[in-house]
This record gives structure tokens, sequence and C-alpha cells, in this order.
């Protein structure tokens, strides 16, 4: 009999999962190395399978899909010499879309099509709000969909375009999708950028060297194989880079950007840049305003680890309390555990965190983290600190309360499973069982992030639906299977 795993990490299963993250470059030798090392960098966007395709002039397109991390499958030179050329994109996937929480091979990203004139493969970071539409209408009209994923509704779409050039027929695809997008796509010899007209999910521009241009999710992708940051693709762009170099133009109607803040809360990583701001020190400037909203005395400021430090870091810094590493991760555990009994599988979190109790003894103590989800978790969290003999435990959670699902490319539970949507700040702290419970407003949030009016609520410059439940581009499909959006204020 096979002994029982876990498949996902018992902590990251109370947080938002991240989208997936997507990089390509041309004009380099051997580009599924730097690929690889692109996806490494990024698999915090995705980490339950990964993918690259390449394109080499005497073997042609080459391609290689897996489940689990890159470094388990991308490292070995047998499958880096199977994906030969100087050209090549690749993608890290958390399942957004289909069958959530499960990823099928036929899923993994790049997806790959012959078209007229010639081939081409395409990745996708976000989520398309009308795929289930979409998808109705290509199979009536005799399309066959061989994943679940709404990405290769925009294959489908390019395949009917008469468009003569691939990038033609990905603009015509992309004007007939809505909900938010990141793509980067390749032809035998052009590297394609896009972004949606709102610019939901991010997408940047590097180069390495003469003629070798990157795109990737992140900035700290571009570090990690020494090309320089140009700038970010703008909302409702589309480039096409060559040998030649870089051509740009704006295919869709202008419209407000609407970025995502919780890239700069929590999704993004903190040695990134976002908008020409250090997503280290928005997210410390994030904890000083925190410590300004929601004061509270205490002997130690203790971050849960590790998307909650920088926060916490600042909060100590403005509130004088002490910082200090009360809770400790175990980053050995990786993403699969064995569990060969019930009372093994239900210890969860702490496979993954241990408090130091010396430290946490006798202490009043603030907890900061990135955010609640289910709550699940901080009950745990809080368990564990009060069993290590601390006097108090006040949570302070550096984004407001997450009360509505995200439709954009964030693997959100159902409103309902939202301790927020369910729940007032006090319910939640009498749920929780803590001291006190302080969520950041939404005003702090956007303080923190450089909107230092906060929020205008007739023109929000960010998408914060999950927030606010203010959606920026309709959730049409989740509309027509009745979900109900927030009623307009009076």
């Amino acid at each position: 009999m096979s002994t029982p795993m876990m498949t996902t990490d018992p902590f990251d299963d109370d947080k938002l999962r991240e989208e997936c993250g997507i990089f390509g470059v041309v004009g380099v030798t051997d580009a599924a190395n730097f690929v690889a090392l692109g996806l490494h960098a990024l698999q915090h966007r995705g980490q339950e399978a990964a993918g690259i395709v390449t394109h080499d002039a005497r073997q042609g397109f080459c391609q290689e899909r897996r489940m689990g991390l890159v470094r388990d499958s991308f490292t070995s030179q047998d499958m880096m010499e199977s994906l030969p050329g100087d050209i090549g994109i690749g993608h890290v996937r958390y399942s957004t879309a289909g069958a959530k929480g499960y990823t099928n091979i036929r899923d993994v990203q790049p997806f790959f099509g012959e078209f007229s004139m010639g081939g081409a493969a395409i990745a996708h970071n976000g989520n398309l709000t009308n795929a289930v539409a979409l998808r109705r209408e290509l199979i009536e009209r005799g399309s066959i969909f061989q994943s679940s994923s709404d990405t290769e509704c925009i294959v489908h779409l390019m395949a009917r375009s008469m468009g003569r050039t691939i990038p033609d027929r990905m603009e015509e695809a992309l004007r007939k999708v809505e909900g938010a997008f990141s793509i980067v796509a390749m032809t035998r010899t052009k590297l394609i950028g896009c972004r949606d007209p709102r610019g939901v999910r991010p997408l940047v521009l590097g180069r390495k060297g003469d003629g070798s241009w990157v795109l990737a999710s992140e900035t700290c992708a571009l570090d990690i194989i020494g090309a320089e940051f140009l700038r970010e693709i703008e909302p409702g762009e589309m480039v096409v880079c060559t040998a030649e170099g870089v051509e740009s133009h704006f295919p869709f109607r202008p419209t407000k950007p609407r970025f995502c803040i919780f890239e700069h809360v929590y999704f993004s990583r903190p040695d990134s840049s976002l908008g020409g701001r250090s997503v280290y020190e928005t997210r410390e400037a994030i904890g000083r305003e925190l410590a300004k909203e929601a004061p509270v005395d205490a002997d130690l400021v203790c971050p849960v680890p590790d998307s909650g430090t920088p926060a916490a870091i600042g909060y100590s810094l403005e509130s004088g309390i002490p910082y200090a590493m009360g809770i400790i991760r175990n980053n050995y555990m990786g993403r699969t555990f064995i569990e060969p009994t019930e009372q093994i599988r239900n210890m969860g979190v702490l496979l993954k965190l241990n408090v130091n109790r010396a430290l946490i003894r006798g202490k009043r103590v603030i907890l900061v983290d990135d955010s609640v989800v289910r709550g699940t978790t901080s009950r745990k969290i809080k368990e564990m600190v009060i069993d290590a003999g601390a006097a108090e435990v006040h949570f302070r959670i550096a984004s407001p309360p997450t009360a509505w699902p995200c439709f954009y490319g964030v693997d959100t539970p159902e409103r309902e499973k939202l301790l927020a949507a369910n729940m007032s700040e006090d319910e939640m702290c009498a749920h929780l069982g803590v001291d006190s419970l302080r969520f950041i407003t939404l005003d702090g949030l956007y303080r923190a992030v450089g909107e230092l009016k906060g929020r205008d609520p007739k023109n929000p410059a960010y998408c914060d639906a999950c927030f606010s439940g203010e959606y920026p581009v309709p959730p049409s499909d989740m509309i027509e299977q009745g979900f109900k959006t927030k009623e307009p204020a009076e």
C-alpha cells in the first residue's frame, strides 16, 4: 500500500495563492537555461507545475512540461539539451481557473499551436472573466479543447482570426476577452508581451547585452540572469521583441489603469520593484501605517513568517516596540510531506512553524501577518503562541479585511468561506480568541503605497476588489452562475 501524501502546504492552504509567473527571452544562446533561472526566481508565484517552450532553427519548436517545482525538473543536462534554441518562454502555475486546487499536465503552460503562418506558444498570468462563455461559443463553432485552462481560449481565438501575423492574431483575440492578462508569447523569431488595458497583473521588460530582450512578471527574475531592467510594459501595451529591437503599440481602447494592490502586500517578491517602488520598502511602510492606525501596548512585535516580516519591521520602527523572531519557519518541509497517520495530519501548521518559547514566555506579543483569509491558520498560530506562555496575543494585519473573491488570477475561496465576509472585526477577534485584532484600513494601505490622500472612492488608483467588492471588470461568467456583486452605494 502506498504511503499517504499531502500535496499542498498546510500553512499556505489558508493564504491567497499567487496567480502565475511568466518569463521569456530572445537573442541568447541556450535560451532554456535563462528561462529556467527566471522561472526559479518566480517560483513564489506558482508551485504546482512549470513548462518551457523554445525554438531552434534545426529542431523547430521544443517543449517540456512537468508537475512540481522548477528545480526538480528543469536542472538536468538531458532536460535542458532537449530544449535548444535562442528564444524561449516559460510559465509557473497555480490553478486559478479550471479545476481549482488540482493541476492536470494538460493544463500546464505554455500552450503551443501551429497556425497557417507558423507555430506560436503562449503563457498567461491572470484570469479571463468571460472564459466560460467564450469556451461555450468556441465549442459550438467546432473548437476542440485539450485543457481546462482559460488560456486555451486565446489560442482558439487566434486560430480563427484572419490576421496576417501572429501579433495581429493575438491582438484580435485579446480584444474579445475580458478580465486580467499579462502574456508572453513567441514565434520562431519574435518574443511578444502584452498587458490588459487596466494593467491588473505585472509585466516588465529587460535587456541582456546587445539585441537580447527579456520579459518577466517581476524584476527579481531579471536580476537572476543579470539582465538590465528597462521599464514596465504599460497597461494596454503590446511589445514585439526581435534581434532588431522592440516595437511597441497600443491596440486596445484606453481605460483607467487598475493595478492589483495585493501585489504590493503579498504576491510579489520583496526584492522586486513595482511602479518604481521597492516592494520591501512599501511593505515596511504598510507596517508603519498600521502602527499609527492600530497602536497597542506590548513587549514584542513578531512577524508571521515570512510574508509578514517587512510589515512587522515597519510596525516595530514606528511604535518603538522591539522586533523579534518569535515564530520560526521550517523552510525545508517542501510542498509534500509524508503523513502516515491522522494524528500527524492534524498537526498542520506545526509542520511549518514553531514558536521561540524562551523569547515569548510571559510577553505581550503583537503578531503581524499579511492577511486573514479563512482564519484557520491564524487560530492555530494564536494557540501555539499561548501554549508557549505568551501573556497576551494581538494580531495586526497588513491588509484590509479580505471580504470578496478575486476573479483576476488569484485563487481565493468562495465568499461564504472568507472570514471577513461573514464577521465584523470584533466578531473575528472573538472567533480567533486573541486579545485584539486590527486590520490596516483601505485608506491606510493606499497611503502606504504612495497615495498620500488615501483612496479616492470615485476614482481608485488600484484594483482592490478583494477588499472593497468593487470590480473594475464585471466577472460576467460568475454573475451568470449566480454570483452577486456589491450593491452600488447610493
